[in-house]
């Protein structure tokens, strides 16, 4: 199982403190560092401010070495596609070919009303979405020299040189990621390296893998080339009192984590990781949210690294 781990910066945390948990998971042996890309906290006063995904893993790019580096996941109403194409291939170009694009819909509505982006209903952001990714990996798999046409309702590219390039031989890997029956696994079968699942249960987490899988089929595509991830919030502890201590301080219920989570004791946190690989599960996001305990990742390493 790829352990990796994903923070929430919205919630409060400077490129300081991102930078000691990257740094830290990268001396662990964690396989990347992720972040949420989001410009609104959903509780507390998110103090100092948020900070732009893509500006924090471009410096990330060269504090860096080996951990691999992505968002879960990038809003398709905070970029245009182009922008975003340059952007993210110049992070890849700064990390040596270590970067990953988790894209999606969006869905925070109130962080659109703070800072003035535009909020469509769903169904236009799933078009927006399905028009981004065509145009991003467009791009990218554009050769060099040859130019880039797409004739979209939203996001029309008409002479594009296609520049700049990441690194990685095929672009940049891309993670769809969400609960959606239809149309997120369609996307992820056509555009996506990897199908993220975020926060279910491992029933829930079984289905939607299933159902990837068939999707894959009917677009002629072997479901084994397909990356099959989760994310699960991470609260573990050696004793009782140390899962209470790091339950309080991210406002959760130890109960409830060890219900919906990888949380408890080592063995119960094996056992949760056990049970999501057998539905399935290939990679996982460990969500940590106090991003001043570095101890907790290195629990959390010794209690899965088995």
């Amino acid at each position: 199982m790829d352990l990796r781990i994903f923070t929430e910066p919205q919630q409060g945390a400077t490129y300081d403190d991102l930078l000691a948990v990257a740094r830290a998971a990268e001396d662990l042996g964690y396989d990347a560092f992720f972040r949420s890309d989001h410009y609104l906290h959903m509780s507390g006063d998110g103090l100092p401010g948020p900070t732009d995904a893509w500006t924090t893993l471009a410096g990330l790019a060269r504090e860096t070495s080996r951990i691999r580096l992505g968002t879960l996941v990038t809003s398709a109403t905070f970029r245009l596609p182009g922008p975003l194409a340059v952007a993210v291939a110049g992070v890849d170009q700064m990390s040596g070919g270590r970067v990953e694009l988790g894209l999606g819909a969006g869905w925070f509505e109130a962080e659109h009303q703070a800072y003035g982006i535009p909020f469509p209903p769903l169904r236009e952001r799933f078009d927006r979405l399905e028009e981004q990714l065509a145009v991003v990996t467009g791009l990218w798999s554009t050769p060099v020299g040859s130019t880039y046409e797409h004739d979209g309702s939203h996001y029309p590219v008409s002479a594009s040189p296609a520049l700049a390039k990441p690194v990685q031989p095929g672009g940049v890997p891309i993670i769809v990621g969400g609960a959606g029956k239809r149309r997120t696994p369609a996307l992820a079968a056509r555009y996506a390296a990897e199908l993220n699942v975020p926060f279910a249960s491992v029933k829930e987490t079984r289905e939607l893998l299933e159902r990837v899988d068939a999707v894959c089929e009917e677009h002629g595509r072997d479901p084994r080339s397909l990356v099959h991830s989760a994310a699960q919030v991470v609260c573990v502890g050696a004793d009782d009192a140390t899962v209470r201590r790091r339950a309080e301080a991210i406002g959760r219920d130890p109960q409830e984590l060890r219900a919906n989570g990888v949380a408890g004791s080592p063995e119960e946190a094996r056992e949760r990781v056990g049970r999501l690989a057998d539905a399935g599960v290939e990679r996982l996001y460990l969500q940590v949210l106090d991003l001043h305990d570095l101890d907790h990742l290195a629990d959390a390493r010794a209690a899965l690294a088995g």
